[in-house]
């Protein structure tokens, strides 16, 4: 029988699954799996500045590719890691949690260890885990190990929920069949409930053929759990009037002739708000209902006549099928659509409305926040990955159109400081090994990125080429218009942005400081500057209150929330 070391194995099974790069931290009990990942040609170890960002940046990867990989030590290592490893579970981001734990033997033994809680019990936080993940395995028998980490990779990648996996360290040399390789690991969706999905079919269409004023809003689960495509279909077949919510960034073709615009509830342009709520029939695709992404809860239907399409279930009115999942059932129901959409007469969608300040021409204007997320249509290429950051950029980018096949990454749900930081670097990383010449770029505050700046230095160390804007507001600007806009806990200390790149030891970059419209219009002309052939960090100098005005409704919502 054909043999391999069971942490080959491991990472033998995840490069059959399109995954190069692997994140993490090293620690005494993962170092001997460490060794395998180079056993693998095509692998890569990313060495991460701290686990807490790691798991940022494999969230960023998984959402270009599927699915990611962080690989932590026991204990220390792994609690690090368990914020961003709640934020991927709560935004359905596939991401593996592998964990070196303590042998058998010292755990059989009871050994007081180092990185445990002194107690004897080595499965804490194990447990810990457990609770904000889709499902866990911990190794104890090497002949269910194969079984266990196969389970765990199809789970990730099928469920789109944060996995936990725990090896012990003595297992990492046993040797395990090679020939389970040559079977991959089926990555299908299992079938739907055959007579619910029926009655599901009859009643959407009977639904679909009655509406006169219907509209179809994308979310972040058409993303996540890959109905990008379907959703597409269902918009060129119905001619529906489509929308996005800003967790949905990215989800549809905003350059569709039916694409109408960004739905916040009572944060959403008049025209907007008007056309959705007015509409005799929802077609919501992938909801995260969450209070930033609905406008704090504000979605006013004037309909009851919601079909809400989810990756384990389909909602119609009150009625849940569950079982039904959507990927398959959208792919089933298309085919009928067109017969039953015969007689619908398209409605106008809303234009794209201009903001406050918008229209401003004048070079020597300073730069505002709702001319700089309008006119940075004009700055993007299509492929483009745009990742913005909890704040004024999460806010800012719903003004924004994205060319065809943009991917927007926004924690707009978790919403932790700090996230794009290292999400930046596992998106860098996956646009490498899909396409060098992707751009990659980061909008992040000046705040935010404190929290998270060291992550630079191991894109710098990959000779990463994203873009990094860091807006310069002097502090944590939604915040100041949620509470407290002179409060010292608002404030941070500044930071000289543009000596970062040297500082972390890069060789081949860019600076540029951009308080003007003339000098934001002059570097994104540049044909150098549209090209990713270098790291660039962007210092966009802005007014201490200026926001967009969606975050500014925003804050006055959260704070009259929060006073009740």
């Amino acid at each position: 029988m054909n043999t391999l070391p069971l942490g080959r194995y491991v990472f033998e099974r995840l490069k059959q699954i399109g995954i190069n790069t692997i994140f993490g931290l090293p620690g005494d009990f993962n170092l001997v799996l460490l060794d395998k990942i180079y056993e693998v040609p095509g692998m890569r170890w990313a060495g991460n500045a701290n686990e807490l960002n790691a798991s940022y940046a494999a969230d960023g990867y998984a959402r270009i590719k599927g699915m990611g990989v962080l690989l932590t030590t026991f204990g220390v290592g792994e609690l690090s890691a368990l914020n961003g490893i709640a934020g991927s579970y709560a935004e359905h981001v596939g991401v593996l949690h592998i964990v070196g734990v303590p042998s058998t033997i010292s755990q059989a033994k009871n050994l007081l260890l180092h990185h445990t809680l002194g107690n004897g019990d080595f499965d804490v936080f194990h447990r810990m885990s457990a609770e904000i993940s889709e499902t866990t395995e911990m190794i104890v028998d090497p002949a269910k190990a194969c079984d266990q980490i196969d389970r765990c990779i199809r789970t990730t990648y099928i469920k789109q929920r944060t996995v936990y996996l725990g090896i012990p360290a003595n297992f990492f040399d046993i040797e395990v069949s090679a020939d389970r390789l040559n079977t991959p690991i089926d990555l299908s969706l299992p079938k739907n409930d055959p007579e619910a999905e029926i009655e599901v079919i009859e009643t959407i269409l009977s639904m679909i053929k009655n509406a006169k004023n219907p509209v179809i809003i994308s979310d972040a689960c058409a993303s996540r759990h890959d109905c990008k495509e379907e959703t597409k279909k269902l918009i060129d077949i119905t001619q529906f009037p489509a929308f996005t919510t800003p967790m949905g960034k990215g989800s549809i073709d905003e350059t569709h002739p039916r694409y109408g615009g960004v739905y916040v509830g009572t944060l959403s342009v008049p025209d907007i708000k008007k056309c959705v709520e007015s509409a005799d029939l929802v077609l919501s695709v992938g909801a995260l209902l969450s209070d930033f992404n609905t406008g704090s809860f504000s979605y006013s239907y004037h309909t009851k006549n919601i079909i809400a399409f989810h990756s384990d279930h389909i909602k119609i009115k009150n009625a849940i099928f569950f079982g039904v999942q959507m990927k398959p059932l959208l792919q089933k129901l298309l085919p009928f659509i067109p017969a039953v959409v015969q007689e619908y007469q398209p409605i106008p969608v809303p234009s794209r409305p201009i903001l406050a300040g918008a229209e401003v021409n004048d070079p020597s204007a300073a730069l505002t926040q709702n001319w700089l997320w309008t006119h940075l249509t004009d700055f993007l290429q299509e492929g483009d990955i745009v990742i913005t950051e909890t704040g004024t950029s999460a806010f800012g980018i719903n003004s924004t159109l994205f060319p065809k096949n943009t991917i927007g990454i926004s924690q707009v749900l978790w919403g932790s400081i700090g996230f794009t930081g290292g999400a930046v670097l596992g998106a860098a990383f996956a646009a490498e090994e899909l396409d060098p010449h992707q751009r990659v770029m980061l909008f992040i505050g000046d705040g935010s990125l404190q929290l998270t700046v060291q992550e630079i230095s191991t894109i710098i160390r990959w000779n990463l080429k994203p873009y990094l804007f860091v807006l310069n507001n002097n502090g944590y600007t939604i915040e100041k218009l949620i509470h407290g806009p002179t409060a010292q806990y608002n404030e941070i200390q500044p930071w000289k942005h543009l000596e970062l790149l040297p500082t972390f030891g890069a060789v081949d970059y860019e600076n540029h400081r951009v308080a003007t419209i003339g000098e934001w219009i002059a570097i994104t002309q540049d044909k150098d500057f549209q090209k990713n052939s270098k790291i660039r960090m962007i210092e966009i100098m802005l007014p201490v209150m200026d926001a967009p005005d969606a975050l500014v409704k925003q804050g006055q919502l959260t704070a009259q929330i929060n006073a009740k």
